[in-house]
């Protein structure tokens, strides 16, 4: 079933859905990774990519600062052109001071800030994150989220997020698109028009409680054969 979605420059949008409803497909065919089997994936000609992935894929035998450097050394630039972006993006999630530690010696949640360092490194303007957060608890997760909306503020990037939990995707998003399964299709786009910066007190308004419920029934509308796509 065709699935059309727009993404403007500098929105915070957010997959949420089902496991099995294509989110992560629908990610690897934005970043060039996948090819639709119809239709067509169209990414402005200026738009530089950088992808989390849910896990964080770090060469354990390497430093920190190498871990992120490596997408620019297979770009082919020099060093001295490259360590000062390692430095802002490991400054960037906090990390500045753990560069010459190797993956085994960080937590669970500071191997993800050095992957989500190593995107940032590549300067890009469109960042794709596949459930980055999802192994960890919920205090550093939560913590996690409000230092991706900090970055996404600063950096004025344009965020793709993949997510089945509502709690993280209202807190984070502008609009979250809801994905249900067999077959994977866009069945609502939910705006969550409450301003930022948004911190973790949001989560306990009645507001936020509102968009959480409006989320959760479109999903078990959808998972029980209900209509095609509700705009909200």
């Amino acid at each position: 079933m065709p699935v059309d979605l727009r993404v403007a420059p500098g929105e915070f949008v957010t997959l949420l859905g089902p496991s099995g409803c294509g989110k992560s497909t629908l990610l690897h065919m934005v970043a060039g990774l996948l090819s639709p089997s119809q239709g067509q994936v169209e990414v402005g000609s200026d738009q530089r990519l950088g992808f989390v992935f849910q896990e964080p894929t770090l060469m354990p035998w390497a430093r920190v600062q190498a871990n992120v450097r490596l997408p620019l050394d297979l770009a082919g630039m020099p060093r001295e052109k490259s360590q000062p972006r390692v430095q802002a993006a490991l400054k960037g999630v906090g990390l500045e001071a753990f560069a010459r530690h190797r993956p085994h010696e960080l937590s669970g949640g500071m191997r993800m800030r050095v992957s989500l360092a190593r995107s940032l490194a590549t300067d890009p303007t469109l960042l794709l994150l596949d459930e980055p957060f999802s192994a960890l608890d919920e205090i550093t997760r939560s913590r996690l989220d409000s230092e991706l909306l900090q970055l996404w503020s600063s950096r004025k990037l344009t965020v793709l997020f993949v997510t089945h939990s509502i709690v993280e995707a209202v807190y984070l998003s502008q609009r979250v698109v809801v994905m249900a399964a067999s077959p994977g299709r866009v069945v609502a786009e939910v705006a969550v028009d409450a301003p930022y910066p948004r911190d973790p007190s949001f989560r306990m308004t009645p507001q936020f409680n509102a968009w959480a419920k409006r989320l959760q029934d479109l999903l078990l509308e959808a998972s029980v054969g209900g209509p095609e796509m509700a705009l909200a």
